[in-house]
């Protein structure tokens, strides 16, 4: 299976997260993930969730990225985001009370995404996140599988 692998350079500015989601958007054409399908929103809330904490939370630039299986077509995988930064402290998860604006970042990733988690890079860290395009689409009522047999939802 082909595999298309991008990454892009996000400054330590805030306002980059935005450029971070349009950059998302952008890129996920070329792998069979149309807009307006949920799986993308969906991901462009986990990269906008990510980017943030790596650039509020550490104040120094990060590396995102995206490998995306490159094949249109029945289930063609997984979607994996990561997000490298240059703090070697783990993400710690919070729980945000009431009427809080923040600190629901990787609760919403916990939720979202269909696994999460972090490993040492260099002198930081990387916190990543999959997404299952077939479990998505089953879900969706769109094509899926079962016992690797592809079907679509009439």
């Amino acid at each position: 299976m082909q595999v298309l692998q991008v990454q892009l350079e996000v400054g330590a500015d805030p306002a980059e997260v935005g450029r971070a989601r349009r950059w998302v958007r952008s890129r996920l054409a070329g792998s069979g993930i149309q807009a307006d399908e949920p799986l993308a929103e969906t991901l462009v809330l986990l990269v906008s969730e990510l980017v943030t904490n790596a650039v509020v939370h550490t104040g120094r630039p990060a590396v995102l990225r995206m490998v995306l299986p490159g094949v249109q077509g029945v289930c063609p995988g997984m979607v994996r985001v990561e997000v490298a930064d240059a703090s070697d402290r783990p993400p710690a998860p919070r729980h945000a009370d009431g009427e809080a604006t923040n600190g629901r970042g990787l609760e919403l990733v916990d939720g979202l995404a269909d696994r999460w988690g972090w490993r040492p890079e260099g002198a930081g860290k990387a916190i990543w996140c999959e997404l299952d395009r077939c479990a998505a689409a089953a879900a969706a009522g769109g094509v899926g599988s079962y016992d690797g047999v592809a079907f679509e939802a009439v």
